[in-house]
């Protein structure tokens, strides 16, 4: 673990010095999806209980300022803004991933940087180069850590999104390198995150904690506070206490040439549940559609997914929404009995009709031994054996490796934009949805990001 230099200042070396012009248009590309789709979905979970929960907290406690809340009527603090955005953009666990440590990085990354962003008055160019910046340090360190910090239990987007948010928040703010680093140092020191809060409002409310955290700490250290600039390799720091010391440090001679959001890039989904349903999901609409099955002839479904997929879904009888969200035989029920899964119908009150209950009671899974293939994990880190079971005696088997939406499978262009229109009239007339998505697909063209989002500054969002 020993480095020549600490981690936090080599990320923040390179990230204070980033401009847009040092962005590859391909990397530009991937990130302007991102923002897209992030904010397609923070639109959409707005309206979703526990964003409302998140902008009560704030109107009771945080100042009013020049942040954009989604869902709410006034204007926020950046540290606000950013955690209020954050948990709706996390609310419908409908925003993207990306395999450096699993997590959910835009969710985090995005709020922080758009805050930050209202806040100076910047260009759509600088939002754009401060996401990049803010996605690019959190999964390097990720990638540093490898999946072992997530297979220990830990919720990666909770333990590292304050990465990204600080990361976001320091370039937009203009801070140095030197100041950077221990605003990185001040977000790790108390971060933290556990799965078991799967199914809970905490990994939502978490999500918007990791971005305000960010921010906060960017803040801070651009008053001039310090924070521990060894405490990823300390003995007592991130590698040691969260990942067995586990710490691969060559991959920062990769920064600004090895771009994490081209490779291995970011999963954007196409349904609204946890992503390790998605290939199970994708096999069963396969053999649905090949063999014509109807649903009124399935007997019963097994699958054969890795074992991260099984500690990931762990509801296997869900009672509500959250828990729906985590559970395989919801998912696959959900796709037998109406085709497929969306917005619609994962709801509490999909997961009690009776006879959604009776097909996931006939749903199982299992992790077979093999998935001890390293190279199949590689190929599939989430795939599924699916094997219906018909009513005849007959069955039939698809293997699905990376669903429609994985960085390797990608959502088409109208795709994406079938989806953020999808989420964005869930609380805007389509006219303006279509108005603020043709802003999106060209941020560069934004002489103040505040021109982004005019309308949401004085009238509140109604679903």
């Amino acid at each position: 673990m020993k480095t020549s230099k600490p981690v936090l200042s080599a990320l923040a070396n390179w990230s204070a010095s980033v401009v847009l012009a040092d962005i590859p248009e391909a990397v530009q590309a991937v990130a302007i999806r991102c923002l897209i789709d992030t904010l397609g979905v923070a639109l959409a979970g707005s309206v979703s209980e526990v964003a409302a929960k998140a902008r009560s907290l704030i109107s009771l406690t945080a100042a009013e300022g020049d942040c954009v809340v989604l869902g709410g009527e006034r204007c926020f603090s950046a540290p606000a803004a950013a955690f209020a955005n954050a948990a709706a953009a996390h609310a419908l666990d409908f925003d993207d991933n990306s395999y450096p440590g699993f997590v959910h990085g835009s969710a985090v990354i995005m709020p922080a940087a758009l805050a930050v962003a209202q806040l100076r008055d910047l260009s759509g160019s600088a939002w754009l180069t401060a996401f990049v910046v803010g996605a690019e340090c959190e999964y390097a360190l990720a990638r540093m850590l490898t999946r072992h910090i997530y297979d220990q239990g830990w919720w990666t987007t909770g333990v590292l999104g304050c990465v990204g948010a600080c990361a976001a928040a320091c370039h937009g703010l203009g801070l140095s390198a030197e100041q950077t680093a221990h605003a990185l140092g001040i977000a790790l020191a108390g971060t933290g995150g556990m799965k078991a809060s799967f199914g809970s409002d905490a990994k939502v409310l978490m999500a918007g904690r990791a971005s305000e955290t960010g921010v906060v700490a960017a803040l801070l250290a651009q008053a001039g506070s310090s924070g521990p600039l060894d405490i990823v390799e300390h003995s007592r720091g991130l590698a040691a206490m969260f990942n067995a010391g586990v710490l691969h440090t060559g991959i920062l001679q990769g920064l600004g040439r090895d771009w994490s959001l081209i490779t291995p890039g970011v999963d954007i989904k196409r349904i609204p549940v946890c992503l390790s349903s998605h290939a199970a999901v994708d096999a069963l609409r396969g053999l649905v559609d090949e063999f014509a099955i109807n649903a009124d002839a399935i007997e019963a479904i097994e699958c054969d997914v890795p074992t991260i997929v099984v500690q990931n879904l762990i509801y296997h009888a869900p009672v509500t929404r959250e828990q729906a969200r985590f559970s395989l035989q919801f998912a696959l029920a959900a796709t037998w009995l109406q085709g497929d899964v969306d917005l619609d119908n994962v709801t509490t009150t999909m997961a009690a009709r009776s006879d959604v209950v009776v097909c996931m009671q006939r749903i199982s899974l299992q992790s077979s031994a093999r998935w001890s293939d390293p190279v199949l994990l590689e190929s599939a880190p989430e795939g599924a054996w699916v094997k219906v079971l018909l009513k005849d005696g007959n069955s039939r088997e698809r293997f699905c490796a990376m669903p429609v939406g994985a960085a390797r499978n990608p959502l088409s262009h109208a795709q994406l934009r079938a989806k953020f229109l999808t989420c964005a009239t869930q609380v805007l007339p389509l006219h303006e949805a279509r108005a603020l998505l043709s802003r999106l697909e060209q941020p560069q063209q934004l002489p103040d990001v505040r021109a982004l989002l005019p309308h949401f500054s004085s009238q509140e969002i109604h679903p």
